[in-house]
């Protein structure tokens, strides 16, 4: 019989680094990454531009089959990293399930919201055809609200680099 599996979720606001500190942290750990972004990509690339009209439908479509994907593969014993941009009130109620199947870590990318803005917008030059799939934001004003929940949670700085460094953030991802 299989023991629960181990989910690490990396989150924190849109261009606090999350997504390339997912990537690496999953091959480290050597287990698969399910990236909600990726997701709603596919989605996207089945439906078409987001517009106004439909981008709150794809961004709940693209929410249910993450969380989908992580029950069926936790519930099967996989050990999973898990990227998003996890706000507390619209995403605990949604991890909080997880727990019955898999060892729940949280790391949270923190970064000023300037510089996550800069990021974003270079981003966003860097690949003209990113703004079909993320119509970007550009108020840094938005909260970010990362989730709280009883579970070990590590902060790291993304700023310039990783702070604490990536290796002590595969050992948590891995104790």
């Amino acid at each position: 019989m299989l023991s629960h599996a181990a989910l690490t979720v990396v989150t924190g606001r849109p261009g606090a680094g999350k997504t390339t500190l997912a990537h690496d942290l999953a091959r480290a750990v050597r287990c698969p990454l399910v990236a909600r972004d990726e997701i709603k990509e596919g989605l996207v690339c089945t439906a078409g531009d987001v517009t106004t009209d439909n981008q709150d439908d794809l961004q709940r479509l693209a929410t249910d089959v993450f969380f989908d994907v992580l029950a069926l593969m936790l519930g099967r014993g996989v050990t999973l990293v898990a990227e998003a941009a996890f706000q507390h009130n619209v995403w605990a109620a949604r991890l909080e399930p997880l727990r019955a199947v898999a060892r729940l870590r949280i790391v949270v990318c923190e970064i000023d919201p300037e510089r996550a803005l800069a990021r974003r917008t270079a981003r966003a030059r860097a690949d003209a055809d990113r703004q079909r799939f993320h119509p970007e934001r550009t108020d840094v004003t938005a909260g970010y609200d990362p989730p709280r929940l009883d579970v070990p949670t590590l902060l790291v700085d993304t700023s310039d680099g990783y702070q604490p460094a990536f290796e002590s953030i595969v050992e948590f991802a891995r104790a």
